[in-house]
């Protein structure tokens, strides 16, 4: 880690990418699940949340395609040592002749899977399922082949492990994230309320899957990281790193948990708007620390990983 201007863009950027591939992927699955209830047609009380769901989907697939086109401009000018507005001459040469820049390729062509699943949308209105899982795994394959995975060589378990833990924590990230500040206040009428409870409830069920694969991948990938060595968390600047990324996650769990075990409970059983109300509220507060994580994510991805640089 270090202070140098192209390295921070590199991490904002990177950090941006991983929350538009979460909103991606969680608005998109927020809208088929709406889309199942019927919330494209104008008349539902639920075709605010929907309408809102499509569009945070598609706004975050251009983002992130934008993101990965910026992406390879840095990566170009860290690579080849131009000034950054000189390094565009550079890009083709790393796309097509190192192994990052294939995995950027790689990672690019999903996001415009995704944009396209996105854009033709079905009968229902939600995104093509088919083509969007492909996006989806796709851009997280390609993600996987440019990171430290990648240091295992291509098709490795260590890439398997990183393609699973980032479509994982993207599903967990942008089904909170894109419920929390976009779907479930678009369902606060007395009239939509049960729209809201069977989402929250879709919402709670996948967070425990999704966080489930993040944690057990996690730890494979932090202890990969750090060598087998715990050592090396105190020893190193990325294993500091990877320190804050494990609280902020944790704390994040405990809201969710808090949500699932307490708040959703009695909001099934009132149905009462100060109930929905908290729900969604705390699932807000889950959703800021999970910003927070891929922001850690994105400096770990960037950094010389704690058992080389402890070493």
């Amino acid at each position: 880690m270090n202070g140098d201007p192209l390295w921070l863009a590199q991490v904002l950027i990177a950090a941006l990418a991983d929350i538009a591939f979460a909103c991606t992927l969680g608005a998109g699955l927020l809208s088929i699940w709406l889309s199942k209830e019927k919330a494209a047609e104008g008349k539902s009380p639920a075709h605010d949340a929907w309408r809102k769901a499509r569009r945070l989907s598609l706004g975050g697939a251009v983002t992130l395609a934008v993101a990965d086109l910026v992406l390879v401009w840095l990566q170009a000018a860290s690579m080849s040592g131009a000034p950054l507005f000189d390094a565009f001459s550079a890009v083709i040469a790393v796309v097509t002749g190192t192994h990052a820049g294939i995995g950027w390729a790689i990672a690019f062509a999903g996001s415009v899977l995704l944009v396209l699943a996105t854009v033709s949308a079905n009968a229902k209105g939600s995104p093509r399922p088919g083509l969007f899982a492909i996006g989806a795994l796709v851009a997280a394959a390609g993600k996987a082949s440019i990171g430290h995975a990648a240091d295992a060589g291509a098709f490795s378990l260590a890439e398997g492990v990183q393609t699973v833990h980032l479509l994982a924590t993207a599903l967990w990230g942008g089904v909170v994230f894109a419920g929390a500040w976009r779907v479930l206040a678009s369902l606060g009428t007395s009239l939509a309320r049960a729209f809201l409870i069977r989402i929250a409830g879709k919402i709670s069920t996948l967070s425990v899957i999704a966080v489930s694969l993040v944690v057990l991948t996690g730890i494979y990938n932090a202890w990969r990281g750090l060598g087998g060595s715990a050592q090396a968390l105190e020893a190193s600047a990325w294993g500091q790193a990877l320190v804050v990324k494990g609280v902020l996650v944790a704390t994040a769990l405990l809201l969710g948990a808090m949500n699932r075990w307490s708040v959703l409970p009695r909001l099934r059983r009132t149905a009462s708007t100060v109930d929905a109300r908290t729900f969604n509220g705390v699932m807000r507060v889950e959703a800021v620390l999970i910003v927070a994580v891929f922001f850690a994510a994105a400096v770990l991805s960037h950094s010389v990983p704690g058992f080389a640089s402890a070493g």
